[in-house]
């Protein structure tokens, strides 16, 4: 019986994983400065092709990337840097951003929240996924909830990988392409 679920996979741990090679990648380190994480980002973003920002939406995904790894990974201590690797092209964005934080610990928990919540989501059971609006680890604030690592999940679709310490993660969002020129009707 094949599975029709669109739940989206958990978030592995595998620092073998060929997302975590950076040959070819460009690199830049920040400050873990929350104020200017716009700034950091947009330095990313730039050498990314026109055609692959989405209306701005690679730009909110790799936002919420540093800002967790800023505020969660480096508790906002700007004598923590953020490391970030990246490539673009037309047809992937890849980018592994890594802190100097303890890690992700709640890893398990967050996995077994979204599996439920998307359980609930799929079967419609809208009362009871009131309970799943938001994730809050032990380390979360007001301002926490889990959602841009709901949204990173579904966004990241080549893969949303940790590393063993679970302070560095790896992504990958391949892009279709889209067919340029005019198709002509071939004469048979």
């Amino acid at each position: 019986m094949r599975d029709n679920s669109t739940a989206p996979k958990p978030i592995q741990v595998d620092e073998n994983s060929p997302l975590f090679d950076k040959t070819g990648m460009l690199h830049k380190e920040f400050p873990s400065d929350f104020r200017q994480i716009r700034y950091f980002t947009l330095l990313i973003v730039q050498s990314a092709p026109p055609d692959i920002k989405e209306i701005n939406l690679l730009e909110q995904q790799i936002s919420e990337i540093i800002k967790n790894a800023v505020k969660h990974g480096n508790k906002c201590n700007v004598e923590k840097k953020v490391r970030i690797w990246y490539s673009f092209s037309s047809e992937h964005a890849h980018l592994i951003v890594e802190d100097e934080g303890s890690g992700f610990k709640d890893l398990e928990k967050w996995n077994d929240f979204n599996k439920k919540r998307q359980k609930l989501l799929e079967g419609q059971d809208y009362e009871a996924l009131a309970d799943f609006v938001s994730y809050r680890g032990a380390a979360a604030d007001e301002n926490d909830g889990g959602n841009a690592l709901f949204a990173a999940v579904e966004y990241w679709s080549g893969g949303f990988v940790f590393n063993s310490k679970r302070n560095c993660v790896a992504m990958l969002k391949r892009f279709p392409q889209k067919r340029k020129g005019v198709e002509l009707e071939s004469e048979a």
